[in-house]
């Protein structure tokens, strides 16, 4: 059978920012119909060849050529690779909490009749597109108001009303739990059962095996290679190889626990809701850590995982109804974020750009930010010593950046996580919770970050982690705690803990003996 025709193809496309070379005579090759996977580190260039592509960097921002459909593309602006049928739906995505589904879908690209917009027509193209997606919702909710994958749904409901042609994702799944995954996935695979192609980043190496006929891999801004997933029989490590440029016999680091005594404890934890006031989000929970032990939570989204660390943090979230907190065998009181921290207390959001960093900030000032009096003389901060901080925690971590002088904004995902890190480290914490602390990263970027939560846990700190990932927690946690519906179900050891055992754990509120 002969290959499918090219629609799309880029040519020794190199993009510079000061002091850093993005993307150096990277190629790509797309046929019609296929589902293309773009893998590598963060940081090697995925995201920006891709804005290259839709126009978000203009052509003459960067060399190169770029064909589409046989012919040169020279895209001035998104909207201009938008006409073309090139659709890009980022990580983050691009919709109004406020508005309506409807509104979303076509913003911007409102139908009309003369200067007015066709409301009518748009809800009625709304629900075909709807439709289209499988999202069975009323046009007139709002954004708000709908969990995440459908949100995702709506963003490809988007593309469709401009007439996509070539659809982009990246990281689409990085936020979803399994069902909303394997619904997205799905219905790429229908999309190409009607022609339409598609190109995913992702850095779910499973996803990506299933899911993709090529897959081509970036690695320090260049082209390595483009695999055909069923000719060249690619699995994960293969594609963990490429990525990385070697082996990787695990994907965690060795650790041996040294744990000790119980310090952190908590009991009888009762949240309530912030807005529905009938609904408890955390019920009598009870959980303790020993020095030097990674515990783990396991639960589906909307567990109540997140919410319970938020509401120990300070009560950052919810309304606290009951219970008690021990440190070192005495009560604690964490009525406040800054009792939280003086207490010794961390919290690494899931959410690190909207809640862990200030993308308006430079590296040096977002890792001091958690206790900048560390570094003040009366009441000023001293700028030789937060650069000092700042560049140990650069080394340390192994942040990939010309300068801790660099903005936020400009690293890469796993890069910006590293900072988040830094920033709780550096106030010293003797608890420190992670959630989701590997969301959207790569496998290299992970195997880092394990090494960073071991090392804490060797210094004697206690390590709380969340993650959707049962691989993940089984694979660094020595204790797993299981959550269904605000309610703490289960505790397993390590050796004891598996996939199989943890989901059953997972979806019931009756609680398993230890």
């Amino acid at each position: 059978m002969s290959a499918a025709p090219v629609l799309l193809e880029m040519r020794s496309i190199t993009k510079t920012f000061p002091g850093v070379k993005a993307l150096a005579d990277v190629n790509l090759v797309v046929r019609e119909g296929e589902i293309h996977a773009i893998c590598g580190e963060n940081g090697a260039g995925k995201s920006t060849l891709m804005k290259v592509l839709s126009g978000v960097y203009p052509y003459g921002d960067y060399s190169g050529e770029i064909r589409y459909r046989g012919e040169e593309a020279r895209f001035g602006d998104i909207r201009a690779s938008e006409q073309a049928g090139i659709v890009i739906i980022h990580q983050e995505l691009a919709l109004i909490p406020g508005m309506s589904i409807t509104e979303n879908i076509f913003l911007g690209n409102e139908p009309r009749t003369g200067l007015a917009i066709d409301w009518k027509t748009a809800q009625r193209r709304a629900l075909e597109l709807m439709k289209l997606v499988g999202l069975r919702e009323d046009p007139d909710a709002l954004v708000k108001d709908i969990g995440v994958g459908k949100q995702q749904l709506i963003e490809i409901a988007k593309a469709f009303a401009k007439d996509v042609k070539l659809l982009i994702l990246d990281e689409p799944t990085a936020a979803l739990n399994e069902s909303d995954s394997q619904q997205l996935l799905d219905l790429l695979r229908e999309f190409k059962t009607q022609g339409i192609t598609s190109i995913i980043i992702s850095h779910k190496l499973n996803e990506i095996e299933a899911i993709a006929d090529s897959i081509t891999i970036l690695r320090d801004g260049r082209t390595i290679e483009t695999l055909d997933v069923k000719a060249d029989g690619v699995n994960e490590d293969r594609i963990v190889r490429g990525m990385v440029g070697r082996d990787m016999e695990s994907r965690f680091p060795d650790h041996t626990p040294n744990v000790g005594e119980v310090f952190f404890e908590v009991r009888d934890w009762t949240v309530r809701h912030p807005i529905a006031t009938d609904r408890l989000v955390c019920k009598h929970a009870n959980f303790s850590v020993r020095r030097g032990e990674v515990v783990g939570f396991a639960g589906l989204m909307g567990a109540g995982r997140t919410e319970l660390a938020m509401s120990l943090f300070g009560r950052s979230y919810g309304t606290w109804l009951s219970g008690q907190v021990f440190k070192d065998g005495r009560e604690i009181k964490l009525r406040t974020v800054s009792e939280a921290i003086e207490h010794g207390l961390a919290y690494v959001s899931e959410d690190r750009k909207a809640i862990g960093l200030n993308l308006l900030d430079d590296i040096k000032t977002s890792i001091v930010a958690a206790k900048p009096a560390k570094i003040a003389r009366h009441g000023v901060i001293d700028e030789v010593a937060e650069h000092r901080v700042a560049e140990d925690y650069r080394q340390e971590l192994r942040i990939k950046t010309p300068s801790v002088d660099e903005g936020i904004s400009k690293l890469s995902g796993g890069n910006q996580q590293k900072v988040v890190l830094a920033k709780w480290m550096f106030s010293d914490p003797d608890l420190l919770i992670l959630d989701e602390p590997t969301r959207g990263i790569d496998v290299g970027a992970k195997f880092e970050i394990y090494g960073i939560i071991n090392r804490l846990a060797e210094q004697g700190k206690g390590v709380v982690v969340i993650s959707s990932e049962l691989p993940e927690l089984i694979g660094l946690c020595d204790r797993i705690y299981t959550v269904f519906e605000g309610t703490i179900t289960g505790e397993v050891a390590r050796a004891d803990a598996d996939p199989e055992r943890l989901m059953k754990q997972m979806t019931t509120t009756k609680k398993m003996p230890v």
